[in-house]
């Protein structure tokens, strides 16, 4: 059975989107990716990157605007999370945080 592809998309690619991904690094079901919106974002959001995800979380409304401005194709595949800029990569609020939003959607 293939892996269903994630793709977790925050401003610079260096908090929330990496311990999304994380979360998923270990499970059987899926392959989790991450990227930033932002120019200077660590891995920034690409075409290839949205072709290749079978769903796109972001963590901001303004996430999903800056993606489908670029790829409008990309729009039926976006799910946005509401999580706030707030959190350092993998603090434990964040973590649970993603566990609780994703659980909607995904198995943990």
């Amino acid at each position: 059975m293939a892996k269903k592809k994630l793709l977790f998309v925050c401003t610079g690619n260096i908090d929330r989107s990496p311990t999304a991904e994380a979360l998923f690094s270990k499970n059987p079901l899926y392959e989790a990716r991450s990227a930033g919106t932002w120019r200077h974002a660590y891995r920034r959001v690409s075409r290839e990157l949205v072709e290749w995800a079978d769903v796109i979380f972001v963590m901001e409304d303004h996430h999903k605007e800056s993606i489908v401005d670029s790829f409008p194709e990309a729009e039926d595949k976006i799910i946005v999370l509401d999580i706030p800029d707030i959190y350092p990569r993998h603090h434990a609020e964040l973590v649970a945080l993603l566990k609780e939003k994703l659980s909607k959607y995904l198995e943990l």
